[in-house]
């Protein structure tokens, strides 16, 4: 499934994104556009650095992927081009909603490298 996919979310096991996929998976992820890679946590459930991949952008809040967008889809445009996947960091999330997963899916149409989208931790 995760080669299939256009989008690759790294979530902590267990934790508040884990959870609510659990109870009511949105669409892109039921259809298979995206992919869930459930990492284990440190002792409070945060995820370190990730371990590959070239970092290229940083929000707060999954609520700023949908606001910013067009910035989503810049970044992913301008890497360079390398294999390595390209990530997008959220710091803390309690849930991910379609239209933020939407705008990251809407950016890795753009580019052949495989996108990463790590939620670091719950909010």
């Amino acid at each position: 499934m995760i080669s299939e996919a256009s989008l690759i979310v790294q979530l902590p096991r267990g934790g508040a994104v884990d959870r609510h996929f659990r109870a009511a998976p949105p669409p892109s992820v039921t259809s298979g556009r995206v992919a869930l890679d459930h990492v284990a946590g440190d002792a409070e459930g945060r995820l370190g650095p990730p371990e590959a991949g070239e970092v290229v952008m940083s929000v707060l809040s999954p609520e700023a992927l949908r606001r910013e967008r067009q910035q989503v889809q810049d970044v992913v445009r301008r890497a360079a081009d390398t294999d390595e996947p390209l990530v997008i960091i959220v710091q803390a999330a309690e849930e991910l909603r379609e239209d933020e997963l939407a705008a990251v899916l809407a950016a890795a149409a753009h580019t052949h490298r495989r996108v990463i989208l790590r939620i670091m931790a719950d909010a």
